[in-house]
């Protein structure tokens, strides 16, 4: 969700990529159904192993797995106490989703003023 929002609000600023501690084999059918809900689609998303970005590349780390992500290369590291809305109703599943909209929209706004900036986003 993260990456969708980031790339559809913020492509000016930042180039996000997205990738997990643990990864689901699958996009969760409610997450593809509530970011329909905001008019974004998720083609071409897949849910990848953090070992499958190139991490160094990165100018930022967001992190919200719970403390699982750390700097390589010393990224800055900014941690999201966002729950992972995976086995949650769907009336919750949007909530979090409305949490993560939220949070990259504060992002892109703060980095707005700065240049543009790759992002590695992490559950």
């Amino acid at each position: 969700m993260a990456e969708a929002f980031a790339r559809a609000y913020g492509s000016d600023v930042l180039v996000p990529s997205s990738a997990g501690v643990y990864p689901a084999h699958i996009i969760a059918p409610d997450t593809v159904r509530a970011m329909a809900e905001k008019d974004l689609k998720l083609e071409g998303q897949f849910p990848k192993s953090i070992e499958q970005v190139d991490r160094p590349g990165y100018d930022w780390i967001i992190d919200m797995s719970g403390g699982g992500l750390e700097a390589e290369t010393g990224e800055p590291v900014r941690r999201w106490d966002v729950p992972d809305p995976i086995v949650m109703d769907y009336e919750d599943h949007c909530r979090v989703r409305d949490q993560i909209e939220k949070l990259v929209m504060d992002l892109i706004l703060e980095l707005r003023t700065k240049r543009k900036r790759k992002l590695a986003i992490g559950w």
